[in-house]
């Protein structure tokens, strides 16, 4: 199973199906087919979990999509919503599942930043010759961008920022007389270049967000509150769009005026929203804010339960990086204490590089409508599959369940509605 899953990550990030060529004249649904494979193993496998709350939460999630168009008046819909998710779904669990091993683990983050290091070379390509090997040239004439999910700049970007925090956990797994760390150190060079080809604002300050997140448990909030501010300030010298970053330019502009419609879209249906995907049927553009999105197409509901499935991702990776080595404490009196405590570092660094790669994911994705993408389920797979090793390995870390948060997301919900209301009435009024 684990072997197919693999097979579907490449499909998924490299995307061969989807280049011009190929799409004039498609073969067989290879991404499909991988998945489905993938589940028909799984099926008769002994090692399957749904202990963690996301497992009822996304599925809790793709009903309540389907509920939205009902509500709004197209049944039919419902179906529809369900045939573009229920495949997200299905890629989530089988991933949640596979990745039982730290090996494992590994091995589908070296898929990841493997795959956009390819995409980055290609990016590479397109800045150098304005055409990349796909066929697709540059984005505005300028900005690198390639095919499929990943055919604006913004999304690539994302990528890029994502996988960032895995490559640098990576490169530091010594062997083959440091040809390893050579060959991380290398796709490090590449996405971190990447990222400045997109000129993407949004990449640039999840860079800057995922250093803070770094220094501030590495080395205390004042020391990350000032890095932070150095980074902002050098990314802002370099030749940017960051440089344009106003809130009363064009571009910035028009997405803040696309969250006011957003909330204004939720006002008018609160409860179920306007009916999952159909913002850009109400405004001619799309959110170009993920939280926006989600709260204006499925309502209060959908929200609250988006919410928490990232919220329990933070949850859960902080669990583990505030804890201390006594946590060995857990681990069977046969294994020796140093090998315990090298084991638990091992494991708190991943969990610190899934932090990072978190914090990456959604400062970029606060500024794109990727709610729904595939790309954000499979990165909550790898976090839900990695806190379920932990839980097993180290009993003491916290288990979390709805029962005990039946308050806390909403609340949290509302608090969200209101913070978003108020960002961009002050962002409104600067303009």
């Amino acid at each position: 199973m684990f072997y197919f899953l693999l097979v579907y990550l490449v499909l998924v990030l490299i995307r061969p199906q989807d280049y011009p060529a190929v799409a004039e004249s498609p073969g067989p649904p290879l991404q499909s087919i991988a998945l489905v494979l993938a589940a028909g193993l799984w099926l008769f496998s002994q090692r399957k979990s749904f202990n963690q709350p996301q497992y009822l939460l996304i599925p809790a999630f793709l009903l309540v999509a389907m509920v939205s168009k009902v509500v709004n008046g197209w049944a039919g819909g419902a179906l529809f919503v369900f045939f573009v998710f229920a495949p997200v779904l299905l890629a989530y669990v089988l991933l949640a599942n596979a990745v039982d091993t730290r090996a494992r683990l590994q091995a589908a983050m070296g898929v990841f930043v493997i795959c956009a290091s390819v995409l980055a070379v290609h990016g590479i390509e397109q800045a150098s010759t304005g055409i990349g090997w796909t066929g697709v040239e540059l984005s505005q004439g300028t900005r690198i961008q390639y095919v499929g999910i990943f055919n604006d700049p913004n999304d690539l970007g994302m990528l890029f920022v994502m996988c960032l925090p895995m490559a640098f956990y990576l490169s530091g797994r010594g062997g083959w007389l440091g040809l390893k760390r050579l060959f991380w150190w290398t796709a490090i060079v590449l996405l971190v270049w990447g990222c400045y080809l997109t000129n993407s604002r949004g990449t640039l300050l999840a860079l800057v967000a995922m250093l803070g997140v770094y220094v501030w448990r590495t080395r205390g909030v004042v020391m990350a509150a000032l890095m932070g501010v150095g980074a902002l300030g050098g990314l802002m010298m370099l030749p940017s769009r960051l440089q344009e970053m106003e809130v009363s330019e064009a571009s910035a502009m028009g997405r803040v005026e696309s969250w006011y419609e957003g909330i204004q879209m939720f006002i008018g249906s609160p409860v179920f929203g306007i009916g999952a995907g159909g913002y850009s049927d109400l405004h001619e553009l799309t959110a170009h804010n993920s939280f926006v999105l989600v709260l204006a197409e499925t309502g209060i509901i959908g929200f609250t339960i988006w919410l928490a499935i990232v919220g329990y991702c933070f949850r859960m990776m902080l669990a583990i990086v505030e804890r201390g080595d006594d946590i060995i404490d857990d681990v069977p009196l046969e294994v020796p204490d140093e090998v315990a405590l090298k084991d638990w570092k091992t494991d708190k660094a991943l969990s610190l590089c899934l932090l990072l790669s978190l914090t990456g994911f959604f400062t970029a994705a606060f500024f794109l409508s990727r709610s729904y993408v595939v790309i954000l389920y499979l990165l909550v797979a790898l976090v839900v599959g990695h806190y379920t090793r932990m839980r097993a390995t180290y009993p003491s870390l916290p288990v979390f369940s709805l029962e005990k948060d039946l308050i806390r997301w909403p609340s949290y919900a509302v608090i969200g509605v209101i913070g978003l209301y108020l960002t961009v009435k002050v962002l409104l009024a600067l303009a």
